[in-house]
């Protein structure tokens, strides 16, 4: 490793999970920032405010593979009402 990389890196982990969140948030946005399609207004404010209600922890995030469990278990109940709908229509 390089001799500033090191320093840098000896600094960072010294800084609390917040910080060094922070920092790898920049540097991987640094890395990506390819824009090869264009994002409407639309998008880009939701994108913001849906980033701001995590930093400022007003949303839950959980698992994907609990979110598609709820899923899974909602789409069950639809369903089955759909199927007694269907028997009390008839």
């Amino acid at each position: 490793m390089m001799p500033e990389v090191e320093l840098l890196t000896e600094k960072a982990l010294k800084l609390s999970r917040p910080a060094r969140a922070c920092i790898v948030e920049v540097l991987l946005e640094s890395l990506d920032f390819e824009e090869d399609f264009t994002i409407s207004t639309e998008w880009r404010n939701e994108i913001t405010k849906r980033c701001h209600e995590i930093d400022s922890k007003h949303v839950e995030l959980i698992a994907g593979e609990v979110a598609m469990t709820r899923l899974r278990e909602k789409l069950k109940v639809l369903k089955c009402g759909e199927e007694r709908f269907e028997m009390i229509e008839r």
